[in-house]
């Protein structure tokens, strides 16, 4: 860092961690305005509100189902308590762990311990001696992974059933991936080819964004 070698390990957290705070501060001064005309945007097409999400409670069969498709890691977050263990565990607690799920759901209000994460630099390419050339991986609890499930089963069920996504929406949905957003793009490609049509696509470098939405996770 500024042709500067630092190996005191206290030293290097300290340095990575005040990069990675303050990497996107550049952006988002310069991209305040544009921000504040997005958000109105938004605010003008979503006039109408959707219909109310609907909570239900968590039961033994959802629980069991949530741990069980856990990945068998012995990787954990700043609990020191990994996946590996909570499954084995799970019979003990599994009543715990739906009783406090459903307080959080009741309550509106996720446990404030569980939203602390391990922060890993990981170097990506280039000069390993560059902060630029890393990026911030958090290492949740293994808890806080099975209340962000639940949720998450929620949220999908409403916007499925709700149609909120657009159909064009493939990355971060069951059974799509970016295999069928590229079969989609080349498919009407060849179609607009065949059609004597134009095709026109935007490309983004997203790069900047990326590092704003790692950074705050």
């Amino acid at each position: 860092m500024k042709n500067k070698s630092i190996k005191n390990y206290h030293d290097l957290v300290n340095v990575f961690n005040d990069y990675f705070i303050n990497v996107t501060n550049t952006y988002q001064e310069k991209d305040r305005n544009t921000n504040i005309q997005a958000l109105s945007n938004l605010y003008s097409v979503f006039n109408t509100p959707y219909l109310r999400l609907n909570l239900a409670p968590v039961n033994a069969k959802e629980m069991k189902n949530i741990i069980r498709n856990l990945k068998w890691k012995n990787s954990f977050g700043y609990d020191e308590v990994p996946l590996k263990i909570l499954k084995i565990s799970s019979p003990y607690i599994i009543s715990l762990l739906i009783y406090l799920c459903n307080k959080s759901i009741t309550s509106g209000i996720f446990p404030m311990r569980l939203k602390f994460s391990q922060v890993v630099p990981v170097y990506k390419k280039g000069d390993k001696h560059e902060l630029s050339n890393y990026r911030p991986i958090s290492l949740l609890t293994s808890f806080s992974k099975i209340f962000e499930k639940v949720i998450y089963n929620r949220l999908y069920e409403h916007v499925t059933c709700h149609k909120v996504l657009i159909k064009e929406q493939y990355g971060f949905i069951s059974n799509y991936s970016m295999e069928n957003a590229i079969f989609h793009l080349t498919n009407n490609t060849l179609n607009a080819l065949e059609n004597s049509s134009w095709a026109v696509y935007f490309v983004i470098y997203l790069r900047p964004l990326i590092m704003l939405i790692m950074t705050f996770c």
